[in-house]
């Protein structure tokens, strides 16, 4: 601290000095601070190169990028799953989205996007609510795009029609006698 005031001293005005070297000071870390950010988003991409060969089951946290070669089991329930150009995948997929610019044999699940992109290839059932093949890509299975949310609606949706059905007149012949009933039980 003695340097600092030291140093402070020669300039003669005191209110300057430590506004000078406080606006470097902040400025020299606020650069720094999206470093570390950066690093991190490259941390939690994982890659896998071209001479790897997994055999199992591959469970992670991170975002991942394969250009080599897995036999078995990817699940990354929460992150990006990227396939690619050299990557071969001989898997069930289970990832939050799959981008596919290699080659995937076997079923692929999204909980939200499949994206197969100019020169893909996918030959397995999918299942997302978002599908996406671009021209030049190759897919030969089928394509599930119902949503969980539809589903739930769909549930929800016959519960409400006996309600509306109650109040319309014109229904079914083997509906009445119980509309009637329920009628005035509901006045």
């Amino acid at each position: 601290m003695w340097k600092r005031d030291e140093a402070v001293k020669p300039t003669g005005s005191q209110p300057a000095a430590p506004a000078a070297p406080a606006a470097p000071i902040q400025s020299a870390s606020a650069p720094a601070a999206p470093q570390p950010e950066s690093r991190r988003n490259e941390r939690d991409v994982v890659n896998i190169g071209k001479s790897v060969v997994i055999k199992g089951e591959l469970n992670g946290s991170e975002d991942l990028t394969v250009e080599g070669q897995v036999e078995g089991k990817i699940e990354l329930k929460d992150h990006v799953l990227t396939i690619g150009p050299n990557g071969k995948i001989k898997a069930q997929v289970f990832a939050k989205a799959v981008i596919v610019l290699g080659e995937v044999h076997g079923n692929v699940t999204a909980s939200e996007k499949v994206d197969i992109r100019d020169g893909g290839s996918v030959d397995g059932d999918i299942v997302s609510p978002r599908v996406a093949i671009a021209e030049g890509a190759h897919f030969r299975g089928s394509v599930d795009m119902q949503r969980k949310g539809q589903a739930s609606a769909a549930a929800q949706a016959p519960a409400g029609k006996p309600a509306q059905a109650a109040s319309q007149p014109s229904q079914p012949v083997a509906q009445p006698a119980a509309q009637q009933v329920a009628q005035p039980a509901a006045r």
